[in-house]
């Protein structure tokens, strides 16, 4: 029986787990081991905390009396550093042994920092944390040349919050539509188009090594005649996945904390969430899910694994970015679509696109028009047959589409 559940980890999934426990009525004790003061939201690292418009408080996941609401034990500046699942404990780095009936691994990852010579130059930073946007935001001067490297959703934030703070900035990408999988070519060209029309200069490259010198960080792009000078280099090339606490306990790790679709690992006495799991589902290993949504969803079915009730219904996936003032929501598998949908005009102030597969919507992207993608996301989820040429007519509401 399960009286005792730690949480190691405060990002959203670890935060979601403990309450959804609570929300499912267990009564036993919860603790959630974070190593910051507090668990705070990590999407606003890249936007209003990395320009200064929002302090830390004001990104925290929740309020510090939610903790003492909920009854889960907050152990803060905390690392584990390992699961001692014979004993029915977790040992922290200070010595401090925790007991647990169950674990939660929501232990996140760190920024990818790829083989690059000169790459652990000073000038060269990273977002993942909120000391790392600290340290980046002393360097986000007016006039300052920043190098952006990597154009997805971090990369192309933080390219557009830079800007916001008066910087000169340089995007570069391998890719020459960045998200284009993500969102169909057509909204990703307009979208990685939104930096050269608000005064960043962009580039297909990728960078061959890095040098300090004494007026900056030399950089060399793949294809350029000359190096370039930047005062600063934010790498935004991904994530790799904190996985040492569960390699050390022996877990299956593949590119991941290997999990079923309870998140249970290959010790049924740990469970992991969020950014590490991996799924395997009818035998096979799915690829890594990093957005927000995810993670929060992986917590609720993690808990409900714990509390031995029905998992939540699954819904198709979905994210968000920010830049230059738009929002854009995306929903379901744009790849998997035969054929796209335009409703509206890129040149509208909002708009959207549909993916569809034999009849139905797999997909949509908006632009400034959260409405659209709701209910794309229910047209998903309910497998609702649409016809494209209403879809595509923005007097056609779509609620009416949502009847079939």
């Amino acid at each position: 029986m399960t009286r005792r559940v730690v949480i190691v980890g405060g990002g959203v999934a670890g935060v979601s787990a403990a309450g959804a426990l609570r929300a499912g009525g267990f009564d036993g004790d919860v603790t959630l081991v974070d190593a910051g003061d507090f668990p705070y939201d990590r999407p606003p690292l890249s936007k209003e905390f990395l320009a200064g418009t929002k302090d830390i408080k004001q990104i925290a996941l929740q309020a510090p009396e939610w903790y003492d609401d909920q009854n889960v034990r907050l152990v803060n500046r905390s690392v584990a550093a390992a699961l001692r699942t014979g004993e029915g404990k977790v040992e922290l780095a200070d010595g401090t042994l925790l007991p647990a009936d169950r674990v939660v691994l929501a232990t996140g990852g760190g920024a990818a920092r790829p083989p690059i010579p000169g790459i652990g130059s000073h000038r060269v930073h990273v977002l993942r944390t909120a000391d790392d946007a600290d340290r980046l935001r002393c360097e986000l001067t007016p006039g300052a040349s920043v190098l952006v490297v990597g154009a997805g959703l971090i990369g192309a934030e933080v390219a557009s919050t830079a800007v916001l703070l008066g910087c000169e900035v340089t995007l570069v990408d391998p890719l020459a539509t960045p998200l284009a999988a993500a969102l169909g070519p057509e909204l990703a060209d307009w979208l990685h188009g939104l930096h050269g029309r608000n005064r960043v200069t962009t580039a297909q490259a990728s960078v061959e090594s890095f040098a300090d010198r004494a007026d900056g960080i030399e950089v060399r792009l793949a294809g350029a005649a000359a190096p370039q000078v930047f005062d600063t280099v934010v790498l935004g090339v991904g994530m790799v996945p904190h996985t040492k606490l569960a390699e050390l306990a022996g877990l299956e790790v593949n590119r991941g904390i290997v999990v079923d679709t309870g998140q249970v690992t290959s010790n049924p006495a740990v469970l992991a969430v969020g950014d590490p799991a991996r799924t395997r589902h009818d035998g096979e290993l799915l690829p890594r899910t990093e957005h927000w949504e995810a993670a929060q969803h992986d917590g609720a079915r993690a808990a409900a694994t714990i509390l031995g009730t029905p998992a939540p219904a699954g819904t198709a996936p979905w994210f968000w970015t920010d830049r230059y003032g738009r929002h854009l929501e995306a929903v379901g598998h744009m790849d998997q679509a035969a054929q796209t949908v335009l409703r509206g005009s890129l040149d509208d102030p909002a708009f959207a696109l549909f993916g569809l597969r034999d009849g139905h919507v797999v997909a949509a992207a908006a632009v400034d028009d959260s409405t659209a993608v709701r209910a794309a996301r229910r047209m998903i989820d309910r497998r609702v047959p649409v016809d494209a040429d209403r879809l595509a007519d923005p007097a056609v509401n779509l609620r009416a589409l949502l009847r079939g």
